[in-house]
């Protein structure tokens, strides 16, 4: 089953914009399809199509690179040959598969880049990791682009929803909410995709057994021994800082306020100390780190504090899976009570990671916001997300609340406005109900986060 990707429009653009003076690097993190959408687009747009897996360690292909890149008409003849492919002048895709396992071949990209004869993308992990790059120059000749897990709307054109997210869209354009009996389809929809995630091979098998949630949650199982793997793998000297990490991601984001608290972790850490292991973990994009920002009226990454963070998993069915072992899921009957509000414990964990999955896939950094009030000895202001247009003439940023319950307040989030009014472009509550305006706040349901 091939899923529609909205990355297959960028890769056109690419191949029309830069014409063969560009590679295309495609960063994501292990399992999401940049292999499998790659290699589709090569045989749909070009004549010829050769996939180099770095990660089958082919040591005849490696010691092309090594012997052959001072002549490449001989480089060219041993690759076409080896792979039994036919290289047509400006017709032929070369991919550079799990390059990072192979760092010579990406430096190799400017004498190819400059070459002129054919057009290269690579795809990776871990890309910026300094074992990764130790020793290359960084080519200058390669655009950059990051893919993700399947989104909201992705997986709605993957289970046939494509008219109901034309209507979700013109819905939220108009302020206006959807007609009832479409405003719970659309919520069983989102329900399905937190619960399922936007993994490829979750959400084939979802789709191909019957909408079966045992069959996705193995697939996702599986991902998430790779990735512990690929944990086992890295330096020792901040290995069990990304496991401890890792590991206690559920139950960081089960408490209130979902931040990582250091001394948790281990006694008497502090922040610096885990400085390699969240760099890992946002390298790989396993996770999405969300910052505090302290004074978001002048820019929010120009304040932000790294030693107040977030660790969400990078893809919410993957967190569930990792939240739960396969019996409590099906003795707890935990599919069953999301899908029904009636699991209380954990949803609000797996409603913030989704919606932070949701704004990421948008192109948006993640930042959140808390005051302490000393008279109250307490936060008095808790914005969950924050996010910005990005404008250095015209700054206008956006405060979110989350709120898996139907009953809530305004009082954080209006607060938040009046303190930054001049900044604040709308204000958003993110709830399981139907879209409404309360005292000038956007409420909308989870599932038009796509269109923030």
């Amino acid at each position: 089953m091939i899923l529609k990707r909205k990355i297959y429009s960028k890769l056109l653009a690419w191949k029309e914009e830069c014409d063969g003076n560009r590679a295309l690097l495609v960063e994501g993190a292990r399992r999401i399809g940049k292999s499998t959408i790659c290699e589709e687009f090569g045989k749909n747009e070009y004549e010829t199509c050769l996939v180099i897996d770095f990660a089958k360690q082919d040591k005849d292909v490696e010691g092309y690179f090594d012997q052959h890149l001072n002549d490449l008409d001989t480089f060219f003849m041993l690759l076409g040959t080896h792979y039994g492919k036919k290289l047509t002048k400006r017709n032929t895709l070369i991919i550079f598969d799990e390059v990072q396992r192979f760092p010579r071949a990406r430096e190799a990209i400017k004498y190819l880049v400059a070459d002129g004869r054919y057009d290269y993308i690579e795809t990776g992990s871990l890309i910026s990791i300094k074992e990764n790059v130790a020793n290359i120059v960084i080519p200058s000749e390669e655009r950059s682009i990051k893919m993700y897990p399947l989104d909201f709307e992705e997986f709605a054109w993957a289970l046939g929803e494509g008219l109901l997210i034309d209507y979700i869209r013109d819905c939220f354009a108009k302020k206006a909410p959807l007609e009832r009996a479409l405003h719970n389809r659309a919520m069983l929809l989102f329900k399905q995709y937190m619960l399922v995630g936007g993994m490829p091979k979750s959400v084939v098998s979802f789709i191909e057994d019957n909408k079966d949630f045992t069959s996705s949650d193995i697939e996702k199982r599986d991902i998430l021994k790779l990735y512990r793997n690929d944990i086992m793998k890295i330096k020792a000297q901040y290995r069990s800082k990304v496991l401890a990490i890792f590991d206690q991601i559920p139950g960081l984001l089960s408490k209130h306020e979902k931040r990582v608290v250091f001394k948790d972790i281990k006694e008497g850490s502090y922040s610096d100390q885990y400085s390699d292991a969240f760099f890992w973990l946002d390298d790989s994009m396993i996770c999405n780190e969300c910052f505090a920002t302290n004074d978001p009226n002048v820019g929010l990454s120009i304040n932000e504090d790294r030693t107040l963070v977030k660790c969400y998993m990078g893809d919410t069915g993957l967190l569930l899976s990792h939240a739960f072992d396969e019996n409590e899921l099906l003795e707890n009957a935990v599919y069953g009570q999301i899908l029904n509000d009636k699991l209380s414990l954990n949803e609000g964990m797996l409603y913030e990671n989704v919606i932070a999955q949701m704004l990421v896939s948008k192109g948006h950094k993640l930042y959140f916001y808390t005051h302490y009030s000393k008279e109250k000895h307490r936060n008095d202001i808790e914005i969950d997300f924050l996010i910005s247009n990005n404008s250095k003439m015209k700054y206008k940023m956006f405060p979110i609340e989350v709120k898996s319950g139907k009953n809530y307040t305004l009082t954080s989030l209006t607060r938040f406005i009046e303190k930054y009014k001049s900044r604040i472009g709308e204000g958003f509550i993110i709830h399981p109900r139907n879209l409404m305006i309360k005292g000038g706040i956007i409420c909308i349901p989870p599932y038009m986060t796509m269109c923030l």
